[in-house]
């Protein structure tokens, strides 16, 4: 349907220059209605651009044109908040170690900021001046892994808040610890000993439950076939237990008991990642107060969400596009 209407055109006394009406049921492109245009985003929402557009029968950079649009809306609206933990990390754009850095309002749970050129101190300075000093100041817990420019940069602008590295980071390294230990034996053994080991690093690094029948049995079998494998598969699950602890005092006896576990295993990924927790220490203890006690599950979630967002459009080269998709996907619908 196409509506024709004349537009009043008025000459300014001041500039004198002649300026038509301004319209606000219009979007951005003058033959389309906002309203349409919320519609076009709610799809997008779900489908591609590509989908959206051959549903509609319009050219894909109208639909492009009018997701932006939406999404810049939802922005306006839902505004930059004060947040009292945040969560930082890092997502790939693109090959080449090309980085930009998301911090998400864990309280909130939606991220409030897209930005940076890499992972650097620099470009994570760039959240704290959007944010501003007063807001900043507001701030008293940062969830991060244990990438040191973005603990310097919360020191510096944020130094009240307290600093948690993120669980799954760090079992992320315990994960790596233990397919170390696979690829070793794989590599010490030979001929029918090693048929056990071949092809089970993800039942290996998976958890338990989340296993299927088939792959319970095919844990079992490895585990009693390999003593070393058993050990340090017992030792990367019984290390989840260090984030139930309510007290730093028992957490850090929890983890030296541990840590003791491991002498004469001739464990050398373990003993590395040992020593790794033992120097971040204070970043992991912070969890054992009970106002740190936030979703650390938050921040991978949204991960993946932008990982989906990213193969379902096949890359994306459009980086403020790509932006405002990361910081609308968990805001409410206009």
């Amino acid at each position: 349907m196409f509506l024709e209407f004349e537009v009043r055109r008025v000459q300014c006394r001041g500039c004198g220059k002649v300026k038509s009406e301004s319209l606000d049921f219009l979007a951005d492109n003058p033959f389309y209605t906002k309203r349409f245009a919320w519609h076009i985003g709610r799809r997008c929402r779900q489908s591609s651009i590509r989908d959206v557009a051959k549903e509609f029968g319009l050219d894909w950079h109208t639909v492009k044109s009018l997701e932006k649009q939406y999404m810049a809306e939802q922005m306006r609206r839902a505004g930059m908040p004060g947040p009292a933990a945040i969560g930082i990390d890092e997502i790939s754009i693109r090959k080449g170690h090309t980085y930009r850095i998301v911090v998400s309002d864990l309280i909130r749970r939606r991220p409030i900021w897209f930005g940076g050129a890499d992972r650097s101190e620099a470009s994570m300075a760039q959240f704290y001046a959007a944010l501003g000093p007063h807001k900043s100041r507001r701030i008293r817990l940062a969830v991060m892994d244990m990438w040191k420019p973005f603990r310097n940069a919360a020191r510096t602008h944020a130094p009240q808040a307290a600093i948690l590295f993120d669980k799954f980071h760090i079992m992320r390294h315990l994960g790596a610890a233990l397919d170390k230990v696979r690829k070793s034996e794989y590599a010490r053994l030979s001929g029918k000993d090693r048929r056990f080991i071949k092809g089970q690093k993800y039942t290996l690094l998976s958890h338990r439950e989340n296993l299927t029948t088939e792959g319970r049995r095919a844990l079992k079998t490895l585990l009693a076939a390999n003593k070393r494998l058993n050990t340090a598969y017992l030792l990367k699950e019984s290390f989840g237990q260090l984030w139930n602890y309510t007290s730093e005092a028992w957490a850090r006896r929890f983890f030296e008991r541990w840590r003791d576990a491991l002498k004469w295993q001739r464990l050398k990924p373990f003993e590395q990642f040992a020593d790794l927790i033992d120097r971040h220490w204070d970043g992991i203890a912070a969890y054992c107060k009970p106002e740190n006690k936030v979703s650390l599950g938050f921040v991978e979630g949204l991960n993946n969400k932008i990982r989906v967002i990213q193969r379902r459009a096949y890359g994306l080269r459009d980086e403020e596009y790509l932006r405002l998709k990361v910081l609308t996907c968990m805001l409410p619908e206009l």
